[in-house]
C-alpha cells in the first residue's frame, strides 16, 4: 500500500540501504565485516563534555521541554566559533538557530521555504538529504555538477536561462559529502554575486569544517561581504567533536531564512535534551584539542589507507577534506557498477563501503569509502580486497 501515498512515489529507492541489510545480515551470521560504508565516527567525545552531559542531567529541573531554537548560551557558543574560526560576526538571537544535526536542519529548511513544483538546484553526486529534503517538500530538483569547475557554472547558467519556473534555491556543500572536494574563498565570492544577480537562496552545508588535510582551512560562505542577505549556512558537531548520535548541529546567517527555519521547527520539535545543549556549549566553549586531534587521525588513516589500497592494486585518488574518500572503480571492474561492485566487495571481502550511485546518477563508477576504522583494519581491508581482485581476474602486480 505504501506506493499510493504521495511523497513515497516520489522517492526512488535508497540503494545504500540494500548494502547496509546485507552488512546487517552477514554481521548476524558471525562475519567480521570491515565498514567502511557510513559515515560514524569511532572516537568518543572529549571527556569534558560527556562530564557535564552527566552533571545537567543529574539536575532535577533539567528534563522539561527545551528551547526548539536552541538555549541562549548554545547560540552564543556558536556565534562565538563563527567568529573565531572564519572572522563572522554573527547575532545569536537573529542569525543562529540550533537544529539537531545538519540533516534535520535541512530538511525542516526545505519545509519552511518550498512550496510545491518550486526547483532547487542541487549537486549530483551529493548527500541525500540535500535533494531528497526538498523532494519530500515538493520541490523539483534540477542537477549541477559537483565539481566546481567552468562546467558548474555554464550548469547555473543553463538551468537559470532554462527552467520554468525559475529555479530559486542553490545547494552547495563544500568539503563535498561525498567525492571530499572543497573550494576557496574567490568560488564563494562569485556565488553570493551569482545568487544576488539572479534572486536565488543559496543553502551551504559545512558539515566537514575541521576535517581539512595538508594545512588549507576549509572556508565558509559567511566569509563574504553580504552572504547574508541571500544565504544560510549549516554546521555538525558530529565529526568536528565526535558527537554524530547526539544530533547537534546549527543554521547560520540570512535572517528571513533562519526566521522560516526556526518557526517551522516550533511546530515541529520542542528542542534537543538540554544536557545535551549544555554538553554542547562546554564543546564550544571549552578545550578545542580534539579537533586538531581528530584531524590528524583522518589524515593519518587517509594517507595508510590509499598506500595500502594502492599496494592492493586499487588506486585511489586522496582526499583534501573530509573523512571520505571518493574511490574510482578499479578499472577491469568498472562495467559492474558501483552497486553490484559494493555486494562483491562485502560478500568476498568482507569489506563495506558505500555505492556511488545512491548520491545520484553521476556518482556511478565510484564509490564513498568512510575513514571510521583504525590504521589496523584498513591494512586489512586492503589485504582482504587483494585476495578479492586478484580471484576477480584483476592484475595487482607491484602489490
Amino acid at each position: 500500500m505504501n506506493d499510493q501515498f504521495y511523497r513515497m512515489k516520489r522517492m526512488p529507492p535508497y540503494v545504500i540501504a540494500e548494502v547496509n541489510a546485507m552488512r546487517h545480515a552477514a554481521r548476524l551470521g558471525g562475519q567480521d565485516i570491515i565498514d567502511l560504508g557510513m559515515g560514524n565516527p569511532d572516537q568518543p567525545p572529549p571527556q569534558h563534555v560527556i562530564d557535564k552531559l552527566c552533571e545537567v542531567a543529574g539536575k532535577p529541573d533539567a528534563h522539561g521541554y527545551s528551547q526548539s531554537k536552541g538555549i541562549p548560551g548554545l547560540r552564543r557558543a556558536q556565534a562565538g566559533y563563527y567568529a573565531r574560526r572564519f572572522g563572522v560576526e554573527l547575532d545569536p538571537e537573529n542569525e543562529v538557530v540550533v537544529t539537531m544535526g545538519s540533516k534535520e536542519g535541512l530538511s525542516s529548511l526545505a519545509t519552511a521555504i518550498i512550496a510545491p513544483g518550486d526547483v532547487v538546484l542541487a549537486p549530483n553526486p551529493s548527500y541525500p538529504i540535500h535533494t531528497f529534503g526538498f523532494i519530500i517538500a515538493g520541490a523539483t530538483i534540477r542537477s549541477v555538477p559537483t565539481t566546481p569547475d567552468d562546467h558548474y557554472w555554464e550548469s547555473l547558467e543553463r538551468a537559470m536561462s532554462y527552467t520554468v519556473p525559475r529555479p530559486s534555491v542553490l545547494v552547495v556543500s563544500y568539503p563535498s559529502n561525498p567525492t571530499a572536494e572543497t573550494v576557496e574563498l574567490p568560488f564563494y565570492e562569485r556565488l553570493v554575486a551569482w545568487a544576488k544577480e539572479n534572486q536565488v537562496w543559496i543553502v551551504s552545508d559545512l558539515a566537514y569544517s575541521e576535517l581539512y588535510f595538508d594545512g588549507k582551512p576549509t572556508r565558509s560562505i559567511m566569509e563574504v561581504p553580504g552572504a547574508k542577505d541571500i544565504a544560510i549556512e549549516f554546521t555538525s558537531m558530529s565529526k568536528t567533536y565526535s558527537m554524530a548520535g547526539w544530533r547537534m548541529g546549527f543554521a547560520v546567517g540570512n535572517r528571513q531564512l533562519i526566521a522560516a527555519l526556526t518557526r517551522v521547527k516550533s511546530y515541529l520539535d520542542y528542542g534537543a535534551f538540554t544536557p545535551i545543549q549544555a554538553a554542547a556549549c562546554a564543546a564550544l566553549n571549552g578545550p578545542q584539542d580534539i579537533i586538531e586531534s581528530n584531524r590528524q587521525l583522518y589524515h593519518k588513516r587517509r594517507d595508510v589507507m590509499v598506500e595500502a589500497f594502492g599496494r592492493a592494486g586499487w588506486e585511489i585518488p586522496p582526499p583534501p577534506a573530509s573523512m571520505f574518500a571518493w574511490a574510482p572503480l578499479p578499472p577491469a571492474l568498472k562495467s559492474m557498477g558501483s552497486l553490484e561492485f559494493s555486494k562483491q566487495l562485502l560478500t568476498q571481502a568482507q569489506v563495506a563501503v558505500a555505492p556511488g550511485v545512491g548520491y545520484g546518477e553521476n556518482g556511478e563508477g565510484y564509490v564513498r569509502i568512510a575513514m571510521v576504522e583504525n590504521e589496523q583494519r584498513l591494512r586489512q581491508a586492503a589485504r582482504n580486497i587483494k585476495r578479492y581482485l586478484q580471484s576477480a581476474g584483476v592484475n595487482t602486480s607491484g602489490g
